[in-house]
């Protein structure tokens, strides 16, 4: 698993990481210790991914249109 920090990583780069951790302890092939470790670096890797999901979806909320539909601009996130 890479060099970055889990609180540096994009979302792509957690979400890949996780599947990695997923399938590790899907086939049950690791010693406990270490599914421990993979297990609690899964939870932070989820509570990253989660994150980065929340900013996105508060950025597309942000999103103002004009009457017709077209997007105008946005609003500050601390509006909503």
């Amino acid at each position: 698993m890479g060099d970055t920090t889990v609180e540096e990583m994009s979302f792509e780069q957690a979400m890949g990481e996780l599947e990695q951790v997923v399938s590790q302890l899907e086939r049950g092939d690791v010693p406990l210790e270490q599914s421990i470790s993979l297990y609690e670096r899964g939870a932070e890797l989820k509570k990253r991914c989660e994150t980065k999901l929340k900013e996105a979806e508060e950025k597309v909320a942000a999103i103002t249109f004009d009457g017709d539909g077209t997007p105008k601009g946005t609003t500050p996130v601390e509006g909503l």
